[in-house]
């Protein structure tokens, strides 16, 4: 039986942060960068991590080439290799190199780079001074470039510590007495919370920015269910593993099981256990104990769908990710994101309350049972704007909420985030449902 909705308590959550603009958005990229040294930047330890040099140099070729290009007259390309170089997947855009050949690009230098940054911002200003007498693309543009380097921001913030974790001497990305989240475990139990079900609105619906696979809203039939209040934290998962949950093969789909036992997994990445049997994680000091009452996180769809097997319950579908937001008025308050600084999703604090649900946005991405298709009615814009997102909608899984690598103004409960199953570089996390 479904529920007359139209007295639900769904409200549309507004942006409760100021929109990026242009000069913040191009200092919090290079502000990513200043820990390291130039070396670090030209590192590629895996296929789906880009070096941080070329992180800031496709997204300045972004701006060249989407913006300066076609509405500055007279614009001068920095250097017509760099199309090359740091084109990423844009095929109506020409050739590039590919996708994990990008570490062996020691030159540039990062000197250049930077130079091609400052090149960009310049005639970037100039455009900026002139916006309000160019065609209405020109605004549309730039307000998805901006979105698109905050994207690049936070793959930034989790490919830098892929890229540290792999060096023997596990460098921290921060200074070592940098604040680190609490190593105990002391937090209440999860609470479980009802959600009615009913009709429901899903997709974007408020005023701003959104990417074309947020839309159109439509509407969708959900079935009453509950959710637990909080992410599942490290102390949680680490029942889960001492109890054999990485050994016991009825809590896995069959694809995750062989990959357990190909890639040797027993436990989330960055894991690891001493020799005293302590568990450590590598973290942004560098390598630390394990801070049991934070969100578990870097697990891939597979560990999310068997630790919940193992508990008795479920993930959550979109549908009912973005039902329960709304429902619960979701906003940033009290989560952890980009400019917290912490780059570590944050335990939930001990007195918080138990009938509302928290760390909805921020922290951790969560894991949906739900694959990345097009929402009904979704057509593909032409060109390269139709190779943003439409043409990686199929075999990967929708997570939902942004993490505390995401920018804060770039959250909102209708981004549609999408990895394959097997993925775990990216702050991903688990909550669970029935």
């Amino acid at each position: 039986m479904a529920f007359d909705t139209s007295s639900l308590p769904l409200p549309t959550i507004a942006a409760t942060v100021p929109a990026p603009t242009y000069p913040a958005v191009r200092q919090q990229t290079v502000a990513l960068v200043q820990p390291l040294l130039p070396e670090d930047t030209v590192v590629q330890p895996s296929p789906d991590v880009s070096p941080p040099k070329w992180h800031l140099a496709h997204t300045t070729w972004f701006w060249e080439t989407m913006l300066l290009g076609q509405f500055l007259p007279g614009y001068q390309v920095y250097n017509p290799q760099y199309a090359y170089l740091f084109n990423s997947y844009y095929n109506s855009l020409g050739s590039r190199v590919n996708r994990a050949d990008r570490g062996t690009l020691s030159r540039p230098p990062l000197s250049d780079v930077q130079q091609y940054r400052a090149y960009v911002d310049e005639h970037m200003a100039r455009l900026l001074a002139q916006l309000d007498t160019l065609p209405p693309l020109a605004a549309e543009l730039l307000e998805l470039g901006l979105h698109h380097e905050q994207q690049h921001q936070e793959l930034l913030a989790t490919d830098i510590k892929y890229i540290l974790s792999t060096n023997p001497l596990a460098p921290g990305y921060l200074a070592s007495e940098a604040t680190a989240a609490p190593t105990s475990a002391a937090l209440p139990d999860a609470t479980w919370l009802p959600v009615p079900g009913g009709i429901y609105a899903l997709g974007h619906q408020a005023e701003g920015f959104s990417f074309d696979n947020e839309l159109p809203v439509h509407e969708v039939l959900v079935a009453p269910f509950e959710l637990q209040n909080r992410l599942v934290t490290n102390a949680d998962y680490l029942r889960f593993i001492e109890a054999g949950g990485y050994r016991q093969f009825q809590f896995w789909l069959g694809e995750g099981w062989d990959l357990v036992n190909r890639e040797n997994w027993t436990a989330p990445l960055y894991w690891s256990q001493a020799a005293d049997g302590q568990w450590l994680r590598y973290g942004p000091r560098g390598l630390e104990p394990l801070p049991l009452a934070a969100p578990v996180s870097h697990v891939s769809f597979y560990e999310a769908d068997a630790y919940a097997q193992w508990a008795g319950a479920r993930l959550l579908t979109e549908a009912e990710w973005e039902v329960a937001a709304r429902y619960f008025g979701a906003t940033t308050r009290g989560g952890t994101w980009l400019e917290s600084g912490l780059y570590d999703p944050q335990p939930l604090a001990p007195d918080a309350d138990p009938t509302q649900c928290h760390q909805l946005l921020g922290d951790c991405w969560e894991w949906t049972y739900s694959a990345y298709h097009p929402y009904p009615g979704y057509r593909r814009a032409a060109g390269a704007l139709g190779e943003y997102n439409g043409k990686f909608m199929v075999n990967q899984l929708v997570l939902r909420g942004g993490s505390c690598a995401t920018p804060e103004n770039h959250i909102r409960l209708t981004y549609r985030n999408f990895f394959q199953a097997d993925k775990r570089w990216q702050f991903t996390g688990i909550r669970l449902a029935r």
